[in-house]
């Protein structure tokens, strides 16, 4: 039997790597989602995803998640989940903000 292979990731390196204006990049697979990393500075195009429901998880800045019915602002530390078929578009709530998305593999984005 062959050893196990992990690897550790340290979003808090990859943040500091990273300073441009937008950034998002695949960090991990789970069974048939993905975890993506997201670093903004500027909002997100308004969008939804018809086959999958979409996970926010603040780890560093506001994010602000603009809804047809509203705005909604999560901190460091906070969770949200976005039904699919709702439209939305996120941008962070002071200069920068970075996230983990977590989305199906097959996620479809209808922009708009």
């Amino acid at each position: 039997m062959e050893p196990l292979q992990l690897t550790v990731i340290d979003t808090k390196v990859i943040s500091a790597e990273h300073p441009e204006d937008y950034f998002n990049t695949i960090l991990s697979s789970v069974n048939d989602h993905i975890v993506r990393i997201g670093i903004m500075t500027e909002a997100y195009f308004w969008h939804l995803h018809p086959n999958s429901d979409e996970t926010f998880l603040v780890l560093e800045g506001t994010l602000l998640i603009d809804l047809e019915t509203g705005t909604l602002e999560l901190q460091p530390g906070q969770l949200l989940t976005i039904p699919q078929n709702t439209r939305h578009r996120t941008r962070p709530g002071g200069e920068r903000s970075v996230n983990l998305t977590i989305e199906h593999k097959n996620t479809e984005t209808v922009m708009g």
